[in-house]
Formats: C-alpha cells, structure tokens, sequence
C-alpha cells in the first residue's frame, strides 16, 4: 500500500492531519506489509491557510505509482481548481485505484474528471460548487462510490480516515485505531451517516 498525500498552499490541515493520523496505523499496527507514503506538492514548501509552513518530501511526483490518493480541501480549492498544472498534475493519478478527498479537495478530484457519473460529498459550504462534477452530491458526512471515497468539512476527516481503515481491514482493527487515538465518536460498522454504493460496498 503506497500512498500519496497532496499538499498545497492554503490547504486546511486538519482536512490532512485527521485522515493521516487515521490510515497511518495500517503501518505501526502492521494490518498490511509494504505500507508507505509520501507528501507530494508542486513546491517544496507549503504554507496552509493559517500559516503554517510543512516541507513536501516529493515535488510534483508522476502519481501512477500510488495505489492511494488523497486531496484535502481548504478555501485554495475554489480558484486551484481551474490552475490547468495542478489539475494535469493531478490528472497522472487517473490510474490510481483508491483516491479519497475530504472537504473541497473534492473540487480538486472533480476538476482532474475523477467525479465524473460517481457519487460525491464535501464541505455542506461547496454543495453547489461539486454539483457540476459529479453525477450526485449526497449531503451526509462519508460517501463511498465504489473505491472513491469523499468526506465532508474538516473534522470529517478523522470518521474518513477510520472509515477507509475499516473498509481496508475490519471492525476489530479499525476499534484498535480508535482506542489508539482515544477518539470514541466513529461507530465501526455502522453507516447512518454513510452513503455507500458499488459492488465492493
């Protein structure tokens, strides 16, 4: 499992940070052998919407390697969206089987096509903005459209993030995460907040 984290200048990083601390502990639990990551961005430097500056340990990776991708959002999505080099950058991760947005980084996933006749949530703020790129914006916390994943604003990221480890492993492991995280508010195999659709469901 290689995963992809993208970063970029203006991102909210709590959209990150609550999914990277959740898939993480794939590795340090040892669920799956061979698991990586990288930060990925088109500098070296980024800087997030309240000034915090992180260095990327790759810059503008071809992302076909991955077999996971992951976007988050921030207010920067609204006009990164139309910026054609991210958007081709992004555009090298079409062949990647897993990619998950949180917030507005689904925009970002919607400008480079990967929306297109899926099912998408973000920011309860962007509903409108997502509309155009996919086949159904779902107003609910976590939608799983086969291997897309979409969450919604900000904290979402943290029930995401366990989610995708759920779906990747199972109950038992992804309450170890919990614990581990001491976060009690997921309910593991339960889905009354979470749209999902697709074969592999």
């Amino acid at each position: 499992m290689k995963m992809a984290f993208i970063l970029f200048d203006g991102m909210t990083t709590l959209d990150f940070t609550g999914f990277y601390e959740a898939i993480t502990w794939l590795k340090i639990l040892g669920a799956q052998q061979d698991v990586s990551w990288d930060f990925c961005a088109m500098n070296n430097e980024i800087t997030d919407d309240r000034g915090l500056t992180m260095k990327a340990n790759l810059v503008s990776p071809h992302l076909s390697s991955y077999d996971l991708l992951f976007v988050p959002g921030g207010f920067a999505t609204r006009s990164l969206r139309f910026d054609s080099d991210f958007v081709a950058w992004l555009l090298t991760a079409a062949d990647v089987p897993i990619k998950i947005s949180v917030c507005t980084g689904a925009l970002l996933l919607g400008a480079a096509g990967f929306l297109h006749g899926r099912r998408a949530t973000t920011n309860p703020s962007a509903y409108e903005l997502l509309t155009p790129y996919c086949a159904e914006v779902v107003h609910t916390r976590i939608v799983k459209d086969g291997s897309l994943f979409t969450g919604g604003g900000v904290s979402a990221s943290i029930d995401l993030g366990l989610f995708v480890v759920e779906a990747l492993t199972n109950i038992s492991f992804v309450q170890q995460v919990q614990l581990k995280m001491d976060y009690p508010y997921y309910r593991a195999g339960e889905y009354s907040e979470i749209s999902t659709k697709g074969s592999d469901s």
